[in-house]
């Protein structure tokens, strides 16, 4: 079993410059942690380049921070080390967090793996099926280091990176902080260790003390509870006409828009619920689990994501306007709400129903929207489950590995 607090006192490495990566880091740092940060070149002049200088400051999303049981911490966070060298940043940490999006994991687990020492906890925040990548390049560099590799189904914050005139700022505004969130390891024979070392990330603080963490049933099934996909691209595509028009024939500001306040309504809700049933005949058939949502929680504003920061009941009637969502976007659709949630989430739910024969009809209509919107061929250039190293596993398999780590070339 592993020692919390030995932990808790060890320093923490960051991985990204983003907005998960920045909220991450600074609630850490804001909980006393000794916090090393990094993004790598050529982006980090213009995520971290005067982080060193100004800190980070975590501060509310108007109308106020939305999270059950009013966990509160705000204020000007400073770090140990800013840095574009993943050596620097991971040396003699104990906890690694990677909080960048998926299409940047090969080039941070690339610069990561030769650096990794032995006893070391990996969470990936999303996952986002990081932890399969990850462990496919250890092979693949001959990596025997005895690490912890696990992820998570969301991030534990609704959060923002504060820009004017297009350049970020020092500040980050949370929109909520989640009171649950659901993980697992690859192995799942790390799944104890992974679950427990969370309550040694101070990013994690709220969860811990709320309703705390879920044990998912393999990192497959944190991809199917992803609840991204399932939100993000029925609402930004079929809501796509409020969005474009917004600013024109609307007469509001572009920067106020949110699908979950201007988007969501009941005919995209019943897409939505049928995405989701979509992944559960699929986490079936596999054999791994998905996190279960009621039929009614989709038909209102907040959707299956209320619950991560009230808990169950959360509901706002699409009658009722939502200000909490004001300004969370996106703004266009070349944005990850659709380049990153179609050609990874959706094409390896699309990837899975193929090798196992699941039909997934809506979910291949969100591919080919997207597709078409954004000039893209989503079915060619997807994420394979080859680049996850399990596309040539049976069902026997694929379990033995999530789960035992057995695998089988």
């Amino acid at each position: 079993m592993i020692d919390v607090e030995e932990l808790r006192s060890a320093p923490i490495a960051v991985l990204g410059g983003g907005a998960v990566g920045k909220t991450c880091g600074a609630d850490c740092a804001l909980a006393g942690q000794e916090v090393r940060i990094c993004d790598l070149d050529p982006f980090f002049e213009s995520s971290l380049g005067t982080v060193e200088r100004t800190g980070i400051t975590i501060g509310q999303k108007l109308p106020g921070t939305q999270t059950k049981y009013g966990f509160a911490r705000y204020g000007r966070a400073e770090f140990a080390k800013v840095t574009n060298s993943v050596a620097e940043a991971v040396k003699g940490a104990k906890l690694i967090v990677v909080g960048i999006p998926s299409i940047a994991h090969e080039v941070f687990f690339s610069a990561l793996i030769p650096c990794l020492e032995d006893g070391q906890i990996i969470h990936i925040i999303p996952d986002n099926y990081g932890t399969l990548k990850l462990r496919k390049m250890m092979r693949e560099a001959g990596c025997t280091k005895k690490v912890i590799v696990g992820g998570w189904s969301s991030a534990p914050y609704g959060t923002r990176v504060d820009t004017e005139g297009g350049i970020m700022n020092a500040h980050v505004s949370l929109v909520y902080r989640a009171i649950t969130l659901r993980g697992a390891a690859l192995p799942m024979t790390d799944q104890e260790d992974f679950l427990e070392s969370s309550k040694a990330l101070g990013c994690f603080d709220a969860i811990t003390q709320g309703d705390g963490v879920v044990s998912g049933e393999t990192v497959l099934d944190i991809g199917f509870s992803n609840v991204n996909p399932v939100i993000h691209v029925p609402g930004t595509l079929l809501g796509v006409s409020t969005m474009e028009n917004f600013n024109t024939v609307l007469h509001m500001n572009k920067h106020d828009y949110s699908i979950y306040s201007h988007s969501f309504c009941p005919s995209i809700a019943e897409v939505q619920y049928r995405f989701y049933n979509e992944e559960i005949a699929l986490a079936n058939a596999i054999g791994v689990g998905i996190q279960p949502f009621d039929k009614e929680v989709f038909y209102q504003r907040t959707s299956v994501l209320g619950q991560e920061y009230m808990g169950e009941g959360c509901d706002v009637p699409f009658d009722e306007e939502w200000e909490v969502g004001y300004g969370t976007g996106p703004f266009t659709i070349q944005n990850r709400y659709v380049t990153e949630d179609v050609p990874v989430g959706c094409h390896v739910y699309h990837e899975l129903g193929k090798k196992f024969g699941v039909p997934t009809p809506i979910i291949d209509s969100m591919i080919v929207l997207g597709g078409v919107m954004n000039k893209t061929d989503y079915f060619e250039s997807g994420l394979k489950l080859e680049d996850l190293g399990i596309g040539h596993m049976d069902k026997e398999a694929l379990l033995a590995y999530l789960n035992e780590g057995v695998y089988t070339e």
